[in-house]
Formats: structure tokens, sequence, C-alpha cells
């Protein structure tokens, strides 16, 4: 067999195409990672601060809407309170003044009939036998007349409607006592004064 020979070859590489920095590329990387850190905890913390600014915002926005509701509630409760007591006043007013048209509507109903009654009141018709009796009806109307005009001027002098009446009570046109004087000073003397008439006229005539 033919022999086989061998060939060695050698290669001669430089030893810096071999040779590589390790520390160089390591200490880039690791300076690329820390720069990269800080980048996102960079954008943690401005995210965190946003965040933060809106919560204050938010927070703002509540004690300024929780202190308009104190402001409203306080105005509410004032302004119900001061209603309530008005209406209870006008209510009151209101009950009052219709209690007093009730009143004077009864008052001008009585009034108007005593006027009715005096203003068919005629003394130049009474007839002398009748002078006495038609004296004595026509002095019970005034007085009646009088009587209730008192009283509700005394009624409404402490109302509004006071100065309805001039502010005080009724001037009475005949007292009581001289009232009675004069009727039975009439009923009393009418015969004397009616014989004496007539034995005038008699006298007269002869």
């Amino acid at each position: 067999m033919p022999t086989v020979t061998e060939h060695t070859h050698h290669l001669k590489i430089r030893s810096t195409q071999l040779e590589m920095n390790p520390g160089t590329n390591s200490g880039a990387r690791q300076g690329e990672d820390v720069e990269g850190k800080l980048l996102a905890a960079q954008a943690q913390l401005e995210l965190l601060q946003q965040q933060r600014e809106e919560l204050e915002r938010q927070k703002q926005e509540v004690e300024t809407l929780n202190s308009r509701k104190r402001e409203f509630v306080s105005c509410q409760v004032e302004l119900s309170e001061r209603l309530t007591a008005t209406l209870t006043r006008i209510d009151r007013e209101v009950y009052e003044m219709r209690q007093e048209i009730d009143d004077l509507e009864q008052c001008r109903a009585c009034f108007a009939g005593h006027l009715a009654k005096l203003e068919k009141i005629n003394p130049d018709a009474w007839q002398r036998e009748q002078m006495a009796s038609s004296l004595e009806r026509a002095m019970a109307v005034v007085e009646h007349a009088d009587d209730e005009f008192t009283q509700a001027a005394e009624h409404f002098a402490r109302s509004r409607s006071g100065t309805l009446f001039n502010g005080g009570k009724a001037r009475r046109v005949i007292s009581g006592d001289f009232g009675r004087q004069l009727r039975n000073g009439l009923a009393f003397n009418l015969p004397v004064l009616t014989l004496g008439t007539i034995a005038l006229v008699v006298y007269l005539l002869k």
C-alpha cells in the first residue's frame, strides 16, 4: 500500500483577532441598562406625578363641592325656616282678615236694616191720637240702632276697620234717661195739650 503522507499546515492568526475584550462590551451593556432604568424610573415618576396632580385636583373639586353643598344646606334650612314662619303669619293674617270681612258683612247687613227702618219713620205723619205710641216705637228703633252701632264700634276698635266708625264709640242721639223722660212727659202731657188746643180753637171761632 502506498504510504499516506500527512501534511500539517500552520495557520498564523494574530492574537488581536482572537482576543476579545469582554470588559468593554459588558460595561456598555451595563451603561445602557442603567440609562434605560433611569429613563423608565423617570417616566414612572412623571406618571406618578401626573396621578398625584390628578388626585389633588379631584380632592380640590370634592372639597369645593362639599363646601358649596354645606353652604346650600345652610341656606336651605335658613330660607325654609323663614318661609315657614312667614307662611304661618300670612295664614293667620288671612284668617283674621276673612273673619273681619265676615263680621263687616254681618255689620253692614245689620246697619242697612236699621237704616231702612229709620228712613220709614215719618214723624210728620203721626196722628195726635197715636203720638205717644208712635214716638215710643220710633225711640225703640233709634235706641236699638244706636246700641248696635256702639257695640260694632267697640268690636272693631282694635282692628284695621276701626276707622270706619270714626275711631270711637257711637254718639247717642238721645240718652236713655233723657229719652225716657221725654217720652213719659209727652205721654203724660199729651191729653192736656190736646184739650188746651181744642179750647183755644173754640175760643177763637166764637
